[in-house]
């Protein structure tokens, strides 16, 4: 059944029945998809495994001193091209990293492209900015297409961006301090990523392998912002044209 097919390549019930009605495959509610989950659960089904969830823990930082954003000469992302700001070309990036067990340990560096919401994932044994810089270089030096601008939080990893600057024709903006919304593609896409790197999970094991494949499933997912479009269809251009090493 093509239904179970796409919501075991992990598409949300409502990116089965956008997809299957574009293409006049198949007329159906996303709200039908689910009572099938839910049955198919209650005999003894997986599909519900494949369902993405929404659980986030949040804490206040209150009386805590916040050293994030205290970076001279760093570009704010007021100064970024107007390009970048509309989508209206594809080049401008939006990076983060994605934590796993702990703060400095292996993690995964995220980087997506704001027009088209293609995804790729660098594998990093430590969250530092010398691992950030090596796997960052590899993954634009990869790229077909320019990557012209890319937009990060105020973390540390990406205080060395200088260096990473010299290396590549790669400018980079940092977002406000606490405004996440401001990198919004990055936020969504990497909430998406939990299903496959849950919060407080080692990464240890991850390989680059690992990162292509989990960031191959995202890009072949029918985007609703593209009109229920893949991001990798659009840009299959963008593919890894090198294999990078674990």
């Amino acid at each position: 059944m093509q239904v179970q097919e796409l919501l075991r390549e992990d598409w949300s019930p409502e990116q089965v029945t956008g997809w299957l009605r574009r293409f006049q495959l198949l007329s159906i509610s996303h709200e039908t998809i689910y009572r099938y989950i839910w049955a198919d659960k209650r005999s003894g089904g997986t599909l519900h495994y494949h369902l993405r969830g929404a659980c986030k823990q949040r804490r206040k930082r209150y009386g805590r001193y916040d050293s994030r954003g205290r970076l001279a000469g760093k570009r704010p992302i007021t100064t970024r091209p107007p390009a970048a700001e509309t989508r209206a070309e594809i080049g401008h990036w939006e990076a983060d990293t994605v934590l796993g067990a702990g703060q400095a340990g292996a993690c995964v560096l995220s980087m997506v492209e704001r027009q088209t919401g293609y995804l790729l994932l660098g594998q990093l044994r430590q969250r530092t900015s010398a691992a950030v810089n090596h796997r960052a270089q590899q993954l634009i030096a990869a790229q077909p297409h320019p990557v012209q601008t890319i937009t990060v939080d105020n973390g540390t990893a990406f205080h060395d961006y200088a260096r990473l600057e010299r290396a590549t024709a790669t400018r980079f903006y940092f977002a406000t301090p606490h405004h996440a919304w401001e990198r919004g593609t990055n936020e969504n896409t990497n909430g998406l990523l939990r299903q496959y790197l849950p919060k407080r999970q080692s990464m240890a094991h991850l390989t680059q392998h690992d990162c292509n494949r989990i960031a191959a499933k995202l890009n072949r997912r029918p985007r609703k912002r593209l009109g229920l479009s893949h991001s990798g269809g659009m840009l299959c251009a963008m593919r890894l044209s090198v294999a990078l090493q674990s």
